[in-house]
């Protein structure tokens, strides 16, 4: 088993966090890890997300990795912030290389059979299928999968809780991302809670 895949199969559902003040960053892991989602993706899409990875990396149990990571300068920023490990929307050979040399678990979004087929030439094989539902969600999916048996995928991109568990029946789906768990605002830790503990119970197929 392959670190990433260990990590892709702690959750069902990896909450993707935009968090704009590092103020909420402990808060909103807590809540997430007592509702029982420990893996977390902080995105770079915020001035404050390296802050957020630093301190949520210290709530006892998160597992923490950056998300929106686009070239080398982003991965050396994350992993010096204490991400256990990294989210691409894409894969480039550059930034996958990048990202084996330094072995830290990396999980690069793919759309299509060359992006997978890329991923595969450079030893991969747990992607992210993103954006899920706009690149055509679970039918595209299955015809996607089906000549990569052993390729697992964590889809991305407008899905919900309902969504979340129609994705998760697919053999090929190791687990789903979601940004439903964490609303815009101050975090309501309890509404955090209960939307992680809705979302730990989701069963996955494999």
């Amino acid at each position: 088993m392959s670190e990433i895949d260990r990590i892709m199969g702690l959750s069902p559902v990896i909450p993707v966090l935009v968090v704009h003040d590092a103020a909420h960053a402990r808060p909103i892991a807590e809540a997430l890890v007592a509702g029982g989602l420990r893996v977390l993706e902080v995105t770079l899409r915020t001035e404050a997300a390296l802050d957020v990875i630093t301190e949520m990396a210290r709530v006892e149990g998160a597992v923490v990795g950056a998300g929106t990571v686009l070239n080398e300068a982003d991965l050396d920023a994350s992993i010096e912030a204490g991400a256990e490990f990294i989210v691409s929307p894409g894969l480039t050979d550059g930034l996958a290389k990048a990202a084996i040399a330094r072995r830290i678990p990396f999980l690069p979004g793919i759309a299509n059979s060359s992006d997978i087929m890329r991923g595969l030439d450079l030893g991969l094989d747990r992607f992210k299928f993103f954006p899920a539902e706009a690149s055509g969600g679970i039918k595209a999916l299955k015809a996607l999968s089906a000549p990569f048996g052993r390729i697992r995928f964590c889809p991305t991109g407008g899905i919900d809780l309902e969504r979340a568990s129609q994705w998760l029946e697919l053999p090929s789906v190791r687990c789903v991302g979601g940004s439903w768990l964490v609303p815009p605002g101050a975090p309501d830790v309890a509404e955090i809670r209960d939307r992680a503990a809705a979302a730990s119970q989701l069963a996955t197929t494999r």
